[in-house]
């Protein structure tokens, strides 16, 4: 198989793999699956193997990978900067910022490479490839809300802001740890877990939308600026 045909099998495969990891979640958690921690991190890691294969494939030259590299690396420099305040970062506004501009992929790589690099500071784990998938799939439906004009008033980005960090990170990580390591799984244990860490869910949301007024503006036009001079078509 050719390189252009891979990489275009392997972006199509793109939506697919994103909704297997929730669907995983869900039917580990219905079956009562045993090694539900093991099974769903596997799918999580087969999900990021989908989209760096994509993006290994499709050999971009060095001027396309720069963006993602440096806003990846910026988000996670800041998660260490703001390391002292629980979930007080700013990698979510980020990686909204890279799928706006740059496009869905380049928002999930972002996402995602920030997640994997940070935590060479913070301590890699089982919980990494849910970070990555987790901050990749905020930057990656930032790029396709943004690609259909959805971000073109203000307050529909900031509620995307505030609202990512529930319905997608914190979903996401609290599922996880749910259906991996709460046994026997109870509605009233699944709810106290949700409880425990519904103060951290609503500081990152209020940090996102924080980061967002102050870098989204700013940071969009002179990426925009970049974008238009070296045409940049990150997808």
């Amino acid at each position: 198989m050719s390189a252009g045909k891979a990489t275009g099998v392997l972006q199509r495969l793109e939506v697919p793999a994103l909704v297997l990891v929730p669907a995983t979640l869900l039917g580990c958690a219905y079956l009562q699956i045993d090694q539900a921690a093991l099974l769903t991190m596997l799918v999580a890691l087969l999900c990021l193997m989908v989209f760096f294969a994509g993006y290994e494939r499709s050999r971009p030259p060095l001027k396309q990978i720069m963006p993602t590299v440096v806003l990846a690396a910026l988000a996670a420099a800041g998660r260490m900067i703001f390391a002292p305040i629980p979930d007080f970062k700013p990698v979510s506004a980020i990686a909204i910022i890279a799928g706006v501009v740059f496009g869905k992929r380049c928002g999930f790589m972002v996402g995602a490479l920030a997640a994997l690099v940070s935590n060479f500071f913070f301590g890699q784990g089982p919980w990494t490839p849910w970070q990555m998938y987790a901050w990749g799939l905020m930057g990656y439906m930032a790029g396709v809300l943004a690609s259909h004009g959805a971000f073109k008033r203000p307050a529909v980005l900031y509620a995307y802001g505030f609202l990512a960090p529930f319905l997608g990170y914190g979903l996401i990580l609290n599922s996880w740890y749910v259906v991996g390591f709460v046994h026997p799984l109870t509605w009233p244990a699944v709810v106290a877990a949700f409880a425990a860490a519904a103060a951290l869910d609503l500081t990152h949301g209020v940090a996102t939308v924080v980061f967002l007024l102050a870098l989204y503006e700013p940071w969009k036009r002179k990426l925009q600026r970049i974008k238009n001079k070296y045409d940049l078509m990150l997808g």
